[in-house]
């Protein structure tokens, strides 16, 4: 059996996703051997999974030679330069979404989100994503991008039928939403690279790129986006602070409420939204219109467990789904929740990458795009015009 070892980056909430995922790795002999991050907790989340080594550096993790993969799971800002760090290391990477993102230079008015034009952060994203893209290139190691709606088996099946039927896709609509981000960095653009619409909204995105790409193929046809146009927003700027009970939502310089609209080379389209004001548990949605059937790929909400409960006490040990304020009336169960959002079968796939040396599902050319359209959703919103790529 093949062995591989893991070096993990970060202790956060999407770090216990993948830990979750690397433990139920068939076929392939996974250990997570070491952690890295600066908080004291890093300790207990090693001692609680079992990871046997701890350092208190990125620089220290890379450097150890007993590792094969990089799995990078912090903010967002950090993850260009450790993308390349952990290549030139001689690491395979895994870099969590997004790929990459404009979070301000020397001289920038602060704060950024607010005064630096969008269509200069789109030039500046490209220029970094093209630089990172050829590191990357040149090391000759994987690069593994976390985007878990590609491998959501609603997402996968939708994509089978896409291949067996051969029809052409003419709309898609996608959305993540929910009622806000409790980390305290959703809300700088400096930190995140923008608001729900790249947080969330990338997911979607990549979601619907993958599947007009899977249509391409099975047609024999080259489809690629040409035009984009965005509108964002800050919708919960209305509240009044008695009003935020259950909204998480608080941004300083980024949006709350954004979509984008795609138009691909072929005439067809693909919207894109995503909102931090959104009650009742995380909205994972992705619709398919083809020219021949509809296919409605709900990762959650779904209806394989529908719950009535009454009582919050008995249900305190109960998970339910995701940013969902209370467990009790009506609920939509989410079971096998890493299952049913991809990430084990995400996971699964990158470990028989770094063994065999294929490319993943989920792959460079996703994260780049994915990003290179999100930014033109930006600066068509503030520009109030459609940006031709």
């Amino acid at each position: 059996m093949a062995r591989i070892r893991v070096g993990l980056v970060g202790c956060g909430f999407v770090s216990e996703l993948h830990m979750y995922a690397f433990r139920r790795v068939y076929g392939v002999d996974v250990e997570v051997a070491a952690v890295a991050a600066r908080g004291d907790h890093v300790v207990e989340f090693a001692g609680r999974h079992g990871i046997p080594r701890v350092y208190r550096s990125f620089a220290e993790l890379i450097a150890d030679r007993d590792l094969d993969v990089i799995d990078i799971c912090t903010p967002p800002n950090l993850h260009a330069d450790m993308i390349v760090a952990s290549m030139r290391a001689g690491k395979h990477v895994i870099c969590e979404k997004p790929f990459a993102g404009y979070f301000g230079r020397a001289g920038d008015a602060q704060p950024i989100g607010k005064h630096v034009p969008k269509a200069l952060m789109y030039k500046r994203v490209l220029e970094e994503m093209d630089a990172t893209r050829a590191a990357i290139e040149r090391t000759g190691k994987l690069f593994m991008y976390a985007e878990d709606w590609v491998y959501a088996p609603a997402v996968t099946k939708t994509a089978e039928i896409i291949r067996a039927t051969k029809d052409k896709i003419l709309f898609m609509k996608g959305e993540e939403s929910h009622s806000g981000s409790h980390a305290a960095h959703a809300a700088q653009w400096a930190m995140t690279g923008g608001g729900s619409l790249i947080r969330m909204g990338c997911h979607p995105l990549s979601a619907v790129l993958y599947l007009k790409q899977v249509e391409a193929k099975a047609r024999g046809e080259t489809i690629r986006v040409a035009s984009v146009t965005g509108d964002v927003g800050n919708v919960t700027a209305v509240l009044k602070p008695e009003e935020r009970t259950y909204i998480k939502a608080n941004p300083v310089d980024v949006e709350d409420w954004g979509t984008l609209t795609a138009t691909f080379s072929d005439g067809t389209k693909a919207t894109v939204f995503s909102g931090d004001m959104i009650m009742g548990g995380v909205r994972n949605l992705i619709e398919t219109y083809t020219s021949g059937g509809s296919l409605f790929a709900n990762i959650t909400p779904n209806t394989h467990l529908m719950s009535y409960q009454t009582s919050e006490e008995k249900l305190a040990s109960v998970y339910i789904t995701e940013k969902v304020d209370r467990k009790t009336g009506w609920q939509y169960v989410c079971l096998e929740e890493e299952w049913t959002r991809g990430y084990l079968q995400e996971i699964q796939d990158f470990m028989e990458c770094a063994t065999s040396g294929r490319q993943p599902l989920s792959d460079l050319a996703l994260a780049y795009e994915t990003i290179k359209v999100n930014y033109a959703g930006y600066w068509a919103a503030e520009e109030g015009r459609r940006v031709v790529l």
